[in-house]
């Protein structure tokens, strides 16, 4: 990467982080993707039951094969042939994974889901959530970020799912009310409550989308 987007990510992530402990949450920045899988891994302990949303940046940083090959318990909601099961299952389970869809450069994070297990899981429930995030998706503001979340993140995911929706056919929201929409649900976490509960882990590289 070059040296001067580094320097500027480090910077940024500084701010980031700040953001987050005014906020009650916990933030780490990592040079590069191994050093976010070692993040990671030091905040789930062996033993631990994890589950995650749909965190394409967990899988990028080889945390789910990790998880997998460990002493860990992880729910994988793509082998369970009920998948109400499965996502009941994250509600109870000691780490939930995720990423998010924007967040600003002061710790608010954004998320739009369409089922709600994903935003449901990270508002409350699992003991402790961690979210996996490229600092491409650190956004200004909340306005920022929330375009953001609906004019990149949902267009790419519902095209990646096959879905009826006009963002699949032009990459842009329309604020549909289509049947396929994945723009059902919109959190933002701006304050934990809960001490510890939950950590962002910044990759200094271009995670998820």
């Amino acid at each position: 990467m070059n040296q001067n987007i580094f320097k500027r990510n480090e910077l940024l992530a500084k701010r980031v982080i700040a953001g987050l402990k005014s906020r009650n949450m916990n933030g780490y920045y990592c040079a590069d993707r191994d050093s976010a899988l070692a993040q990671a891994l030091a905040l789930i302990p062996e033993g631990s039951s994890v589950t995650m949303g749909g965190a394409m940046s967990a899988h990028e940083i080889g945390l789910v094969d990790a998880l997998k090959a460990g002493n860990y318990n992880f729910i994988d909601r793509d082998e369970y042939e009920d998948k109400r099961a499965a996502m009941l299952a994250a509600y109870d389970a000691d780490v939930f994974l995720s990423s998010v869809n924007a967040m600003t450069d002061d710790g608010v994070l954004i998320n739009i889901d369409g089922n709600a297990n994903r935003v449901s899981a990270i508002a409350q429930g699992p003991r402790k959530v961690v979210f996996i995030v490229g600092m491409n998706k650190v956004c200004g503001d909340v306005d920022g970020a929330m375009k953001r979340a609906r004019n990149v993140a949902a267009p790419i995911n519902a095209q990646r799912f096959g879905l009826d929706t006009p963002c699949t056919r032009t990459g842009k929201c329309a604020d549909c009310k289509s049947p396929d929409s994945i723009c059902c649900q919109f959190l933002i976490t701006r304050f934990s409550r809960h001490p510890d509960r939950i950590h962002v882990i910044l990759v200094n590289d271009n995670l998820g989308f």
